[in-house]
């Protein structure tokens, strides 16, 4: 394997909790207000059923093929052509992913922070420390979030309890208020951000000490992670509003704007930004990381470090050039990432374990 290192099942836990509440966390109650009205909470817990879902069938895979990667058992199961076709798709998804979340970056600053830098100098310097903590190995950037953990806790922990003067509950009134509907077309694209998404976690599963307890990890990482976002979610209702949710760009952070203690504890949104730094950063390295593997493992090259610095200048531009504004940008995730995401997240894995049973294919 490319991979020498190898982490543990806690670390694993942080890791899945940290990509899953990733960019979502600053841009889901925006989607899910907007369909669903102020039951945008009730939307986000039918998206954690359905990610939860997607996970069991990850698991049943990575039972069957627990030491190898998405790249290995996809040629051993389907053959050396379509089995490498389909991985090469899987590394453009991936590599695509890294672009897009490289993308919500420069968007989130270049309209929140620093509206006069320029959006590409953002991507290129958050990329940068990427390469910089993915070339240490799997090992050393979860080691990393293990440490950063314990910090998007604490923020998080601390907007909640500084938040309750702001809450209003009649806002989350009435219940089911539009039906059942809405709330089923707002977890959808839930689902496949950041749900569909963690198909990357097939890439890292066999560098996982204690596969069996990796599985169990997995479902209760997703869980923990979808627990956040159904509170940021509620929490928007609660404070902003459904309109004022839905017409936001970045509600969350716009709800650390909220926080007033006396006069002198006002505009804690740093409180939300240090969240989503850490967050996205993980998730992005996540991304780069799979991509760079998967296209090491399929064409057969032994070191996979001489391909970060290259892929990185490709990301880049891709990022730039893969939509023209932030608009584009909601209009994909809202009615395209679905149908875009559905082959690697469902199709392709459910072809994988189906010719796996029928042919009794296994480690």
């Amino acid at each position: 394997m490319l991979e020498k290192g190898k982490i543990g099942v806690h670390q694993f836990t942080i890791l899945t909790i940290l990509f899953t509440v990733g960019s979502s966390i600053l841009i889901a109650p925006s989607g899910l207000a907007l369909e669903a009205k102020q039951d945008a909470w009730i939307a986000s817990i039918a998206g954690l059923i359905g990610g939860l879902l997607m996970v069991m069938l990850y698991n049943l895979i990575t039972a069957r093929f627990p030491k190898s990667t998405l790249v290995h058992y996809s040629q051993v199961v389907l053959g050396k052509w379509l089995g490498g076709s389909i991985a090469f798709l899987y590394f453009s998804y991936f590599f695509i992913l890294g672009a897009l979340v490289l993308r919500n970056i420069g968007d989130f600053l270049t309209t929140q922070v620093m509206p006069h830098t320029p959006i590409q100098y953002i991507h290129a310097f958050f990329l940068v420390v990427i390469i910089m903590g993915v070339r240490n190995g799997l090992e050393t950037f979860t080691r990393t979030a293990e440490i950063f953990f314990p910090w998007v806790l604490f923020f998080f922990f601390i907007m909640i309890i500084l938040l309750p003067p702001e809450y209003d509950f009649r806002q989350l009134t009435p219940v089911f208020g539009y039906g059942i509907k809405p709330i089923l077309r707002a977890s959808i694209p839930l689902i496949s951000t950041p749900y569909m998404e963690l198909v990357v976690f097939l890439m890292l599963f066999p560098f996982i000490n204690h596969s069996q307890k990796a599985r169990k990890a997995f479902l209760v990482g997703t869980l923990i992670g979808g627990v956040l976002l159904i509170a940021i979610s509620l929490l928007s209702i609660l404070v902003l509003g459904a309109d004022v949710t839905a017409k936001h760009m970045y509600p969350s952070y716009s709800l650390a704007k909220k926080i007033s203690i006396g006069d002198f504890l006002e505009r804690l949104e740093v409180i939300m930004a240090g969240i989503w730094f850490i967050t996205i950063y993980f998730k992005l390295a996540v991304c780069f990381y799979a991509s760079t593997m998967t296209f090491a493992e399929l064409f057969k090259i032994n070191e996979a470090r001489p391909l970060y610095l290259p892929f990185g200048m490709i990301m880049v531009v891709l990022s730039i050039i893969v939509y023209p504004d932030a608009a584009y940008g909601i209009n994909f995730g809202s009615k395209i990432d679905f149908p875009y995401s559905l082959p690697y997240a469902v199709i392709f894995p459910m072809l994988i374990l189906l010719v796996a049973i029928i042919r009794k294919k296994r480690e």
